[in-house]
């Protein structure tokens, strides 16, 4: 530990991201031969003397969108477009959380409440870009919306928005992912039928969305193709391969706003880790790797992906939902998670 508000944190697991495979294929930026893992929790093992918090034996989320606090877009709140990123992002150019422990500044760790379970807790990093995405979309009590794939990100998106959009469909072509999305979400589509899109729009109660989310990254197409005139689309997805042919006349004739929400802002994690409580998610995290067992935690979720499942087509063979690699086995609570008093 170097730095008078620096935090080490014993990791305790990390949730596998979708951007985790795609730095992995090449599919999206990294720092070669950083240390993956950005979606963590743990227990803080020291701190540094300026640190008032968090304090030894806290349960903590880390925060990994890190920021510099005063660049204009920081000073203004945008903490999510802060100029200075670039070699901070933890898990993409920062050393991340696929480790036994990382060392990060105070602000970037999140103390949990002593009733939220760390199998719960892995999940506020992904629900924090959720809420950002769905803010940036101004979903309202009247909107339809649709929800394009149903992996982890696409279904917290469709628990999220259904709080308060009039209705919400999500569309899957995978059969598992399909399956859990089904227990979860009371509309939905398989995308890999002869016509996906006017079967979303029939889920809707025959009324195109208006607002439409592409989750996989290579739907943004199709997402223009389906949603209402006037209406909004939300590129969430990561895939630096994927080249949409977009035309601005569209956009401009059909009224269409096609929104990049970015990264989340530095007041947004804390409203995650307040909401989660509140969603059943009971059913995301589905398996459990031991940090030496990454290559099998990776190669559970490569199947369905690399097949082409992207919500809209026809691949196949998910068996997992959000995949977790464990730093540290124990000591073991009734959910066999490490339990440490909060």
């Amino acid at each position: 530990m170097s730095g008078r508000d620096d935090v080490v944190l014993r990791v305790v697991g990390t949730g596998i991201c979708g951007t985790d495979r795609k730095i992995l294929l090449g599919r999206f930026p990294a720092r070669p031969g950083v240390v993956l893992g950005h979606e963590s929790v743990g227990v803080v093992e020291a701190v540094g003397a300026d640190v008032t918090s968090v304090r030894p034996g806290d349960r903590v989320v880390v925060n990994p969108t890190l920021y510099c606090g005063s660049c204009p877009p920081c000073r203004r709140g945008a903490t999510n477009h802060c100029r200075n990123k670039r070699g901070t992002e933890v898990g993409v150019d920062r050393d991340g959380t696929y480790a036994d422990h990382v060392v990060l500044p105070e602000r970037f760790t999140e103390r949990l409440p002593g009733v939220l379970a760390f199998r719960r807790a892995v999940l506020v990093e992904p629900l924090a870009c959720v809420l950002n995405n769905v803010l940036a979309a101004d979903v309202g009590y009247g909107d339809t919306v649709a929800v394009l794939g149903a992996g982890p990100i696409g279904l917290l998106t469709a628990l999220v928005a259904a709080r308060r959009a009039r209705r919400v469909v999500i569309a899957e072509s995978d059969p598992y992912r399909l399956a859990v999305a089904g227990s979860l979400v009371d509309r939905t589509v398989d995308a890999g039928g002869p016509n996906p899109l006017e079967a979303v729009a029939k889920a809707g109660d025959g009324r195109r969305p208006d607002v439409v989310f592409d989750t996989t990254g290579v739907t943004v197409e199709h997402a223009l193709q389906l949603v209402a005139d006037g209406g909004r689309v939300v590129a969430m997805g990561f895939d630096d391969g994927y080249r949409p042919r977009i035309s601005p006349l569209y956009l401009t004739n059909h009224g269409v706003s096609l929104i990049g929400a970015g990264d989340y802002r530095a007041d947004t994690f804390p409203i995650a880790v307040d909401l989660i409580g509140d969603l059943p998610l009971e059913t995301l995290v589905t398996h459990e790797f031991p940090l030496d067992r990454y290559q099998d935690a990776f190669a559970l979720l490569s199947a369905g992906s690399d097949s082409g499942a992207d919500g809209t087509g026809h691949g196949a063979g998910y068996g997992a939902m959000k995949v977790v690699i464990r730093s540290d086995a124990g000591p073991m609570g009734p959910d066999g998670w490490p339990e440490v008093a909060g």
